[in-house]
């Protein structure tokens, strides 16, 4: 061990400087999806689709079992993203373009994301942000891919997050 003073490090997501346009970030580890995953975010969101929750009736459906709540699937997805692309320096989402459930979840699939940064450019209303347009990709534990969707986010730029943030550029949220 030496004497030099210890150095801190924070965790945090990228700056707008550091997004690189076709470069896909894999997002690990995976996240396994229990049955109580799905009943808990159904119910919290007071959606009643028996789809979700009735497990005798859904049986008789085309995939003969409930499925996994598309939304929560759709939510994991971008929070998988967060601790390594935006946690700390995202300001605001902007909005969703087109999302897609090609493949079913089921409670037991473990969901793996990815994120694909499509494009960049500086904000012309908001200094020292960036909008930034992500392609997210949930993939289950075969490969299959179960969610797509784009996402348009503002960003802070370094100096302005950091700037914002106080000393040591610990930006909350």
């Amino acid at each position: 061990m030496t004497d030099a003073p210890m150095r801190d490090v924070v965790q945090r997501g990228l700056w707008f400087e550091e997004f690189e346009e076709g470069v896909r970030y894999l997002h690990r580890p995976g996240r396994t999806v229990t049955e109580a995953d799905n009943v808990l975010f159904t119910t919290l969101t007071m959606n009643p689709q028996p789809l979700h929750l009735d497990a005798a009736w859904s049986s008789g459906q085309p995939f003969g079992q409930r499925l996994v709540n598309s939304l929560f699937t759709l939510s994991t997805l971008v929070g998988q993203s967060v601790g390594q692309l935006t946690q700390g320096t995202l300001v605001a989402n902007l909005g969703f373009g087109e999302v897609a459930f090609p493949h079913p979840v089921f409670a037991g699939d473990t969901l793996y994301g990815e994120s694909v940064v499509e494009s960049k450019r500086e904000s012309a209303s908001r200094p020292g942000q960036g909008v930034v347009v992500l392609a997210h990709t949930a993939r289950n534990q075969d490969g299959v891919v179960v969610a797509t969707a784009s996402r348009t986010m503002l960003v802070w730029m370094r100096e302005a997050g950091e700037r914002q943030a106080g000393v040591g550029g610990e930006a909350s949220g």
